[in-house]
This record gives C-alpha cells, sequence and structure tokens, in this order.
C-alpha cells in the first residue's frame, strides 16, 4: 500500500539520507541514497511492519507492507517522527538565522530535520555498540546482532532483535557473536533487561525519569542520554553540548557551548545537527554524501 507523506516544504533530502546510511544496520535497514528511498522493518501492534519510505524536497511517500491494516495509523505517525515530518522550517529559520555561526549553515540546507528513530531500544543498542569506535564498526556491530538474534520480516530483511530476545541471551552470548568487550556487552544486556521489564525509550513520556534510569545503567554517560534524548524522545531543545564533533566544530569546550547554546532555544537539537552536518560535509566537501557524515560521526564518543 503506497501513501502520501505530507510535509511542509523544504525536505533537506541529501542530508537525511546520508545520515540515514551512514547509521544504518546491516540486515535491518536498507538506504538506497540514488533512489532517495530507505527501507526497514518498524515495530506495530501486530507485528513487524515493512516500510520504504522515498524523499523528495517538497514531498515524501512510503510503500508499507502491514502485518494488519489496522496497524496503519500507528505506523505512519511513526515514521512521520522518524523522519521529522512535521517540522516547520520557517519556525527553525526564525530562530537560528540571528546567530552568525548559524545562519550560513540554515542557509545552505533548509529544511535540515533531526532524524528520530523507529525504536527507542534499538536506538539506544546501536549507540552503545557505538561508543568509542567508528561508525564503521558500530554498523558492523549491529549487523552481527541482527544476524545473531533478529527476526526475518521480508526477503533478506530483519527486525532487530527484542528486548526479551537479548536479555534471555545473557551478556556472554552476546560478546560471542558480536565480538564486542564484556563491559559493552554487559550494557546492552542491561538495556535489554529494563526494557524487557517494561522500561519504555520512547516519547510522550517523562524524558527526566527516562534520563535517570539510563544514567543508572552501567556504560551509559551523559552524551548518550542526551544523544538519545534528540533522536529518540524527540526533544528538539536537547543538546549533547560534551559531544566532540559539536565542540570541534564550534572550537569550544562543553561548559561554552552550553552558554552559546542558550540563543538556539527552544530549537538546540536542529542547530547541533545542523553543525553536526556542516561538519561531516566540510570534510569532504566535493562530495555531501554518506561518506561525508560516516567520516565525521566516527569521532562521537
Amino acid at each position: 500500500m503506497r501513501v502520501r507523506l505530507p510535509l511542509t516544504a523544504p525536505y533537506a533530502v541529501g542530508p537525511a539520507l546520508a545520515s540515514l546510511a551512514a547509521h544504518a544496520a546491516p540486515g535491518a535497514e536498507v538506504v538506497d541514497v540514488d533512489a532517495s528511498t530507505v527501507t526497514r522493518a518498524v515495530p506495530a501492534p501486530s507485528g513487524p511492519a515493512v516500510v520504504t519510505a522515498r524523499l523528495a524536497a517538497d514531498r515524501a511517500e512510503a510503500d508499507l507492507d502491514l502485518a494488519h491494516p489496522a496497524d496503519e495509523e500507528e505506523v505512519m505517525a511513526l515514521v512521520r517522527r522518524w523522519l521529522d515530518l512535521d517540522a516547520d522550517p520557517a519556525e527553525v529559520t526564525k530562530h537560528l538565522a540571528a546567530d552568525h555561526r548559524l545562519a550560513p549553515l540554515v542557509g545552505a540546507r533548509p529544511g535540515l530535520r533531526v532524524l528520530g528513530h523507529v525504536d527507542g531500544f534499538e536506538a539506544a543498542v546501536t549507540t552503545v555498540l557505538g561508543q568509542q569506535v567508528s561508525l564503521a564498526a558500530a554498523r558492523t556491530f549491529a549487523g552481527r546482532l541482527v544476524a545473531a538474534f533478529g527476526t526475518p520480516v521480508r526477503d533478506s530483511l530483519a527486525a532487530f532483535p527484542s528486548p526479551e530476545v537479548l536479555a534471555a541471551a545473557g551478556p556472554e552470548h552476546v560478546r560471542r557473536e558480536v565480538g564486542v568487550t564484556g563491559a559493552r556487552a554487559r550494557t546492552v544486556h542491561a538495556l535489554a533487561t529494563v526494557c524487557a521489564e517494561g522500561f519504555a525509550i520512547a516519547p510522550g513520556g517523562d524524558d527526566s525519569e527516562v534520563r535517570r534510569r539510563l544514567l543508572a545503567l552501567p556504560g551509559i554517560g551523559p552524551w548518550t542520554a542526551d544523544y538519545l534524548a534528540l533522536r529518540v524522545l524527540g526533544d528538539r531543545d536537547a543538546l549533547p553540548a560534551g559531544d566532540l564533533v559539536l565542540r570541534r566544530a564550534l572550537g569550544m569546550t562543553a561548559r561554552e557551548v552550553t552558554v552559546a547554546a542558550e540563543a538556539w532555544r527552544p530549537v538546540r537539537a536542529y542547530a547541533v545537527t545542523h553543525l553536526w552536518t556542516a561538519a561531516a560535509y566540510l570534510q569532504a566537501p566535493a562530495r555531501e554524501g554518506a561518506g561525508a557524515l560516516r567520516q565525521a560521526a566516527t569521532e562521537s564518543p
């Protein structure tokens, strides 16, 4: 079933696809930059749905393969949050264009979106797998996790492992299959255990409580919690002030970033995304593609 996904133009397609491609977990998500599409399984009440979203500067649409027709409304809402289709570019520009550092970035990429995620648990696990390693290594780890514990949904595509599956597997099994350190495997298992017990990393709840519970887990610090607030909880004022790429882009300490970012409220997440994107593309000015974003992302904690 093909559905239209209304949006307020413009939509900055290139950066969105580059970021999606750079972070895609092999086996769970397929990004075709040339076709401007991303395909993946997304959670739904009746079972995983397979979504292929197609992006353009002035429109978006999606092909939905649903386990049950009744899931359409929830899947559509999830896709809209994932791709930030409800953003108002003019409103973002109004808040950021007065800053001399951000004005040229907003002008160069109007309609830049803060990409979300289809599943908070998946986002948390893949963020943990990416700590202190290159983004290429993080994708390799995520692909191994999907291959070992994921659920096949269609062709060669699988749904990301559920918290229940990873909690039952245990940290040693995760370590052997994925090839991460014991400490990293224990963090993944701790996340899986609390999420299997009902902890939801999702928008619409108590963000401060989500943050508190995340920080109580071994191996999760402020950067991870701030990043998940931006990517999963939908906090458009989230600020991962300690992020290495962000600090380098501004030439500031984390404390100085926090002070400077007061001028960007209430859309600090868009400012951060503009700075991340500019830092990535400046490292490869001849080609605004997935490789550019991937290069900068290797510097993130």
